[in-house]
């Protein structure tokens, strides 16, 4: 499902919007990643993470800046309305910094995802990001398994 404006794809979780950049790239655990220079990129939670997530009020990180990581290696954790999950990278490679704002005030995450609410800025080689319409179908599929989890949890309840 794609918007209007070529600027940006939508994506409908029932009745929610999730609007994602056309000029960013993404990886499959729901962050995008933007370039900064050419081997640093910016990454931050897409709106489908934080429309799951819903309300972010807690974010921690396990490891400094310039740790070199692994590919999904957990670097931190992240509490909200909904859940509460550990956060893993996206690609291998050095976290640089974190986003000090972020860390002051979760909250920017809910409002201001693709902007201020940035996570961190890691230096990688070679990361296998996805399109925005390669991430578009990824979501689809993800929306399938999770409105399967969730009618499954309603359930067991």
């Amino acid at each position: 499902m794609s918007g209007s404006d070529p600027s940006e794809l939508t994506f409908m979780m029932g009745e929610f919007r999730a609007v994602f950049p056309t000029d960013r790239q993404y990886a499959s655990n729901h962050m995008w990643v933007q370039a900064i220079d050419p081997r640093t990129v910016r990454c931050g939670f897409t709106a489908y993470a934080v429309r799951l997530l819903q309300d972010v009020y807690f974010l921690d990180w396990v490891i400094d800046p310039d740790t070199p990581v692994k590919l999904r290696q957990m670097i931190g954790s992240i509490e909200s309305k909904k859940a509460e999950s550990d956060l893993f990278a996206p690609a291998a490679g050095v976290i640089r910094q974190f986003n000090q704002a972020v860390l002051e005030d979760p909250a920017l995450i809910n409002v201001e995802p693709y902007a201020r609410g940035w996570l961190f800025e890691l230096s990688t080689a070679d990361p296998q990001w996805l399109s925005p319409t390669e991430y578009l179908a990824h979501l689809e599929q993800a929306w399938e398994v999770a409105q399967r989890t969730i009618k499954g949890q309603m359930n067991d309840a």
